[in-house]
């Protein structure tokens, strides 16, 4: 079965939870331009955001995008196990108390609480944003990945999927569009989306019309090698 590994997951929030959202971040003193890895390039993305992780305020607001995301992502490495598998080799103890390789067989029965836990393990999640891109000229038109080695300690490498939460649908156009894959994802209110973070999922974001586009967007990332690889 060919797969092209971008999965969308509707109903990810329900629509008056995007509504306070759009609402909360229309009425923010804090927004800021958008910015790409190398700073503040327009003519590449054109948007203002807002970094909510951190910021009391938001607290709930970002505690009930994780929740969501979570949820997903659970879903999506029961689909495609090989995203903790292939990277990590990851080990765990037989009936007979040695170790062993988990295969993709393993995550089928695997319960939820010990996947959910082994995913927390594994991974850790990104710093929210939420981004507003008004009709007619924000975008992120720029074809682009999320993996780059700019910054000293390569954070951005970590990055394992990206994802982005559509808070709203009330516009034309404004698809996120992957180069390779020839897909481009309208927005449904609600709805997730996520996908690799590599070159072979190069993607932009088109321009929203007759209406503002707002999302929010992250990534998940892998444990540092610290916590991965402890008393090894």
């Amino acid at each position: 079965m060919e797969t092209d590994f971008i999965e969308i997951y509707d109903h990810a929030l329900a629509p008056e939870q995007c509504a306070a959202l759009v609402r909360q971040l229309r009425a923010s003193g804090e927004l800021q331009p958008g910015q790409v890895g190398g700073g503040v390039h327009p003519e590449l993305k054109h948007s203002r955001d807002l970094r909510i992780s951190g910021h009391p305020q938001w607290r709930q607001a970002e505690a009930m995008l994780q929740q969501a995301v979570f949820a997903a992502l659970l879903k999506y490495l029961r689909r495609y196990p090989q995203a903790l598998i292939s990277p990590l080799m990851l080990q765990q103890p037989g009936p007979d108390g040695a170790l062993r390789r988990l295969d993709a067989g393993d995550f089928e029965a695997m319960p939820e609480p010990v996947l959910a836990d082994l995913a927390r393990t594994c991974l850790r999640p990104g710093a929210i944003n939420l981004q507003w891109y008004a009709a007619g000229e924000g975008g992120y038109p720029y074809w682009h990945c999320e993996l780059y080695p700019r910054d000293a300690g390569a954070e951005t490498l970590h990055r394992h999927l990206l994802w982005t939460l559509y808070l709203n649908d009330d516009f034309d156009q404004g698809e996120t569009e992957f180069l390779f894959q020839c897909r481009r994802i309208a927005p449904r209110t609600g709805s997730l989306l996520i996908a690799p973070t590599a070159f072979t999922h190069t993607h932009r974001g088109n321009r929203p019309h007759n209406g503002d586009k707002f999302i929010a967007t992250s990534w998940i990332l892998f444990q540092s090698a610290e916590r991965l690889y402890a008393g090894n």
